[in-house]
């Protein structure tokens, strides 16, 4: 009976939503008649047809001041934004994706002949969002703005939605749209009604494309490695996990490339690199997406610091071939991407920052020292992860020009080779930049009896309660055995890098579409109240 009331109720909610109606604004209301009354008329809203575009807005407002014998047939499509309307003539301003483009319309052009109905019927009952094709002439107005004089148009797509359109005044802007959870939501939006937008991808794509150029022109090879794989590993991580039904076992999505990678050097590649989406479930914030991109690149035959030079000069490419210039501006601060970039070991920049060497310190001594500097200490923190902890709390945001951390200790990296000359430490280096971290290098550990140690661990700090603790990947382990040379490899922050050069405070400014918490719309909570009650 039970059983068959619970069923019941849920059925009863589900038959209650289903009943209520979709709930439009009134502009919403009036732009769907629209869409009927053009369908009365004949008129489809959303053609297939093909409309040939044979120039851009950009590309008319450089050529044709030079030359005004350009565009005198040209066919131009793109988004309404704004709209005067005057009796027989108006004005329309329209937007490609190049820019924007002032259109004169007359009614007696467009509709020739007795019937000038279609004029009211149809033109003038085109809304803000709508897009549109055009041919006609380009002029220059007796304002003094270049614009397109129509002959023709054609609706390709009406737009249901108001736009939340930007006002502007006297130089001033009203009703921006600058919620940013709303565009992060919404990027289509914000793409639509914040152009400027679409440069911090221009700029984010001609990034990766100089690194790629980069890396090619050097004859490394860019690769693929699985992105489901049945061990997560390659970095310090929460992954996450999923099911494969066919196989009856547990994915994870990968946290790094890494040991794939170097399974391709063991295969006997000189060099190898991947863009890479990886996935970390771990906190958001302005700088962690659970999604993000890196580049890891791995060589053969050498090191870390043949690798701290490499990016020293890749990094300086991009950003001259982002602005012309090793300098950047970022918030308040130009940085200078020029080479050669400050170097310190790790323990030369706790000493430099905080007055203390704490590299001959016990773990008790290490644990003491750092809450006294202020880092929250557990008992699941071994040496390795005391150190990293002390350099972010009293170093790395102090470390705003480009700055490569070398020689971290031991204890803090289970894939890295040890120190050739330094007892206790290992051949790594990051580099930090804007008071974060840009990239993550080593010299390789190839030795597979020493990195089966480091393995194991990781396994004790996982049992200790470490959960981003490392996994012992025996496939992996196997391929060493049968010798990997030694190799340098890098892995570096496409998004973080993306924020820097492109002057973005938040790493959600450069991912189109990053994560977000769901989305709880407004008639979504008063029905989840209205069906408590």
């Amino acid at each position: 009976m039970t059983a068959f009331l619970t069923i019941k109720m849920v059925y009863l909610q589900v038959k209650k939503k289903k009943e209520r109606k979709m709930e439009l604004s009134e502009q919403e209301v009036i732009r769907r008649k629209k869409l009927e009354d053009f369908a009365n008329l004949g008129i489809n809203s959303y053609p297939a047809e093909e409309f040939t575009v044979n120039a851009t807005t950009a590309e008319i407002r450089e050529k044709y001041p030079q030359d005004n014998t350009l565009f005198q047939n040209v066919s131009i499509a793109g988004r309404i934004m704004k709209q005067r309307i005057m009796g027989a003539v108006s004005f329309y301003e329209l937007q490609d994706s190049k820019g924007k483009i002032q259109i004169y319309v007359k009614r007696d052009e467009i509709c020739p002949g007795e019937d000038k109905s279609a004029y009211n019927s149809v033109f003038k009952k085109l809304d803000i969002g709508d897009i549109i094709g055009v041919n006609g002439f380009v002029f220059i107005t007796q304002t003094g703005e270049i614009s397109i004089h129509v002959k023709s148009y054609k609706l390709l797509s009406k737009s249901l939605r108001p736009l939340p359109i930007v006002k502007e005044k006297d130089g001033e802007v009203f009703d921006a749209f600058q919620d940013p959870e709303q565009r992060y939501r919404q990027r289509y939006l914000d793409l639509i009604v914040n152009p400027e937008v679409k440069d911090t991808f221009i700029k984010r794509t001609l990034l990766v494309n100089t690194m790629r150029n980069f890396l090619n022109e050097r004859g490394y090879l860019e690769v693929e490695t699985p992105i489901l794989q049945p061990l997560y590993g390659g970095a310090a991580a929460r992954p996450f996990k999923t099911h494969h039904n066919k196989l009856d076992m547990t994915l994870y999505l990968r946290i790094a490339d890494e040991l794939y990678l170097k399974r391709l050097i063991v295969g006997g590649f000189d060099g190898v690199y991947e863009f890479s989406k990886d996935f970390r479930n771990e906190g958001m914030d302005r700088f962690h997406n659970p999604e993000f991109t890196q580049m890891e690149l791995y060589v053969a035959y050498k090191d870390y610091e043949w690798m701290m030079n490499l990016v020293e000069e890749m990094v300086e490419a991009v950003a001259i071939a982002l602005h012309g210039t090793t300098q950047v501006k970022v918030g308040e601060n130009i940085i200078d991407f020029k080479r050669p970039w400050k170097r310190f070991t790790m323990y030369e920049a706790i000493e430099h920052f905080t007055g203390t060497d704490i590299s001959e310190m016990s773990e008790e001594e290490m644990a003491c020292f750092a809450k006294k500097v202020g880092v929250a200490v557990d008992n699941t923190m071994g040496r390795g992860k005391l150190i990293d902890e002390i350099f972010g709390e009293t170093c790395e945001s102090k470390l705003i020009q480009p700055t490569f951390i070398y020689d971290y200790p031991l204890e803090m990296s289970p894939l890295t080779k040890k120190h050739r000359s330094k007892p206790g430490l290992t051949e790594r280096f990051e580099a930090i930049c804007n008071g974060k971290e840009l990239c993550n290098a080593y010299s390789e550990l190839n030795d597979p009896i020493d990195q089966r140690k480091r393995f194991e661990d990781q396994l004790e700090l996982g049992r200790r309660g470490d959960t981003e603790s490392m996994v012992l990947d025996e496939d992996f382990l196997r391929s060493l055995e049968f010798g990997m040379p030694p190799t340098a490899g890098l892995g570096i922050g496409i998004d973080r890098l993306a924020m820097i050069m492109t002057n973005s405070n938040s790493i959600q400014d450069v991912l189109l579409f990053p994560q977000m918490k769901p989305e709880r719309k407004a008639e979504e909570t008063q029905n989840t109240e209205s069906d408590k009650q």
